[in-house]
């Protein structure tokens, strides 16, 4: 089986068909469960300190959050199925339209012959399709209620039309931004997601507006300050690049357009000066205005910037949550001040492996096979040292002279930074005459003394090279640096996960949920910046986040930093009564995907099968370190007792489907071990 063979046997339409209706069921048994016992638990988790839920006290038969609650999950299942057929309706839509295109035999390279080449084609006749679509499924609603057969009849007429079109707009909105970005299950499972947040936004302000008539709110978490500000930021940010993409479109447009093809070159700077600056006063102007008017209304006239500074005053002492702000600040910048470091060396380790391998096919270079420095030509320790290049070398006899007189001197270790072999005359300049020793020594000379432990150093050069030999020292230990592959760069990220979030969820899991949906928001607008190369900061941010990409980021937007976030951070946002779960997507994400991937490299000699690149020890370390992680957290009594065997079979199935599924694992895994744990009943 080759590799194209695995991929059409996961093209991920069963996660998407199944993804969102295994999720609303889990969370619809959570709330059963609840319901069941004498007296009805509590649906707030225990431990979260954050206001109660919402409720509408003016409604004629007000209901109490849990039984609210109740009938919005039972509401969230069916539109989770609604969602699933829209979703085969489009696929099947697709393959008519590809058998019938296959017959055209002559068409041009990388195209499609179903696909029509002009965008306003494209996207008319995917509209007039959306229609058609939303039309039909709402004559579907109305046939079933006729014949009482009780599908989709918590859903009203503008539940239906209204989720049809955005779900569908979700899905086209995906594919053409995020263009090679997403496989099949995972454009499914991020509209659902979209969807889903869009009508409990829309039920949520329903309900502000009409609360006389309106049941019950229908949102399908509790309707705290949390999910109000969840509300505020995540959608809000889209929407703020919404309304202000004319100037995202004309930056990346100024930013890609060669100079001299601009009406006003000499202008460009300055246009994309004020176009940057035209973004971030209007975001400014949506976010204070526009969504902070919303957000301080649904918070019943309270100032939504006040009331956030003193709520985090109210965690389990004063200083628990500012002191979380600032663990996780003092991490971020150290991160991303060491990858910076980092990165930078390793630009410049490829530069002087590409230099070595030009001269090695060229036959130039020293005798000693030292690659010279990108940035001064002839490296330390190499002959032609400190000459501008004007110069020619020293006759072989002078040198020969040079060498001899030189003798005593011995070579500078290469553990401290410095080439084998290296005598003081190469440390300056070739061309000045030699000085004999304790004469001639200017200000910036020095001469170290012969110590016991650090025999016969050598002296430093005069003042005039002292800069050149420092960057230079720079350089020859640089090129000991180890450079990490992609991968390593990659889960050093799904440590710093589990370094960041474990101890927030711990502490304090409802700070944490809003936590998670700023630092969505967040990235949503650094990728704003990136991807529109806003100035100053756009280029610098593309070439930062570039040296992470993999195979799986062929999209226009990078989205693997926002699949980490998400799968960390969806076990928080479900808000499920056990604290095991809360620690799910950090576990699986953080720890079991993280370690699997390198046991599977370093250790892994089995494949499942010859075209599956993941291995049994792989998936065996995926199994073991979760499970064990889960353990240690027991015995810590961070979380409450559960099965240690159901759970070992939970993760087990995680592993099969992260071994035999080719969609991205950090959206599906999170998602599905949660699921597969609540409805197994793991936590006893």
């Amino acid at each position: 089986m080759s590799r194209e063979e695995l991929s059409m046997l996961d093209d991920g339409i069963l996660t998407g068909l199944l993804g969102g209706p295994l999720i609303s069921a889990a969370l619809l048994y959570i709330t059963l469960l609840l319901s069941s016992t004498d007296p009805p638990g509590d649906p707030l988790p225990s431990g979260w300190l954050v206001e109660p839920p919402m409720t509408l006290p003016q409604s004629a038969n007000p209901l109490s959050p849990l039984q609210a609650v109740l009938r919005s999950r039972r509401y969230l299942v069916s539109q989770s199925t609604f969602c699933a057929t829209l979703l085969l309706v489009h696929v099947c839509a697709s393959w008519v339209t590809e058998a019938r295109h296959r017959r055209k035999l002559v068409v041009p390279e990388g195209e499609v012959s179903s696909v029509p080449r002009k965008e306003g084609r494209r996207t008319y006749l995917y509209v007039l399709f959306t229609i058609s679509v939303t039309l039909w499924i709402l004559c579907v609603r109305i046939a079933l209620e006729e014949m009482r057969l009780g599908i989709w009849q918590n859903m009203t007429y503008f539940d239906v039309v209204t989720s049809a079109t955005f779900f569908q707009f979700s899905l086209y909105i995906c594919v053409r931004l995020a263009h090679r970005g997403f496989t099949f299950g995972e454009v499914s499972l991020v509209a659902f997601g979209a969807t889903i947040l869009f009508m409990e936004l829309v039920n949520l302000t329903s309900a502000k507006l009409w609360p006389m008539s309106t049941h019950y709110i229908k949102t399908f978490r509790l309707p705290t300050p949390l999910l109000i500000y969840q509300l505020a930021l995540i959608p809000g940010s889209f929407l703020t690049g919404f309304l202000l993409s004319p100037l995202l479109y004309l930056s990346r447009h100024i930013a890609q357009r060669p100079v001299r093809r601009l009406r006003y070159p000499q202008e460009k700077q300055k246009h994309r000066r004020l176009l940057a600056l035209g973004f971030y006063g209007g975001a400014l102007l949506i976010v204070g205005g526009l969504v902070g008017l919303w957000t301080g209304w649904c918070l019943g006239g309270r100032n939504p910037w006040t009331y956030i500074v003193f709520w985090m005053l109210e965690g389990k002492n004063k200083w628990t949550r500012p002191a979380l702000l600032i663990y996780w600040a003092s991490l971020i910048a150290v991160s991303v001040a060491g990858w910076t470091r980092q990165l930078a060396r390793g630009r410049r380790f490829r530069q002087w492996n590409v230099r070595t391998s030009t001269q090695a096919g060229t036959g130039s270079g020293d005798s000693h096979g030292v690659p010279h420095s990108p940035r001064y030509g002839a490296s330390f320790g190499q002959p032609g040292y400190g000459s501008t290049g004007a110069q020619s070398q020293l006759p072989q006899p002078q040198a020969q002279q040079q060498t001899t007189a030189t003798t005593t001197a011995t070579a500078i270790p290469a553990a401290n930074g410095g080439s084998p072999n290296v005598t003081p005359t190469e440390l300056s300049d070739s061309n000045v005459p030699l000085t004999p020793l304790g004469e001639g020594m200017g200000p910036l000379s020095l001469r170290l003394p012969n110590l016991s432990n650090l025999p016969n150093l050598p002296d430093l050069p005069n003042g005039a090279n002292l800069s050149n030999v420092a960057t230079e020292l720079l350089d020859a230990a640089d090129k000991h640096v180890p450079t990490l592959s992609v991968n390593a760069r990659r889960k050093f990220f799904h440590a710093l996960a589990v370094v960041m979030f474990v101890p927030g969820i711990a502490v304090d899991p409802a700070f944490t949920h809003l936590a998670f949906s700023a630092a969505f928001a967040l990235f949503t607008f650094t990728e704003y910046v990136r991807y529109f190369a806003l100035y100053p900061l756009g280029a610098a941010v593309h070439l930062f986040m570039n040296e992470f990409l993999d195979s799986k980021d062929g999209g226009t937007a990078i989205l693997s930093h926002f699949y980490l976030l998400t799968g960390c951070a969806n076990s928080v946002w479900f808000e499920g009564p056990s604290r095991l779960l809360q620690f799910t997507g950090t576990l699986v994400l953080g720890v079991g995907d993280a370690l699997a991937s390198i046991a599977g490299k370093r250790l892994g000699r089995h494949r499942w099968f010859a075209a599956n690149p993941k291995t049994i020890e792989g998936s065996a370390a995926f199994v073991v370190s979760v499970c064990f992680c889960a353990w240690l957290l027991r015995v810590v009594g961070v979380v409450e007792d559960f099965s240690i065997g159901r759970y070992v079979l939970v993760g087990t199935l995680a592993a099969g489907l992260e071994a035999f599924s080719v969609q991205n694992d950090n959206v599906t895994l999170p998602l599905y071990m949660w699921a597969m744990l609540v409805l197994c009943d793991v936590v006893a």
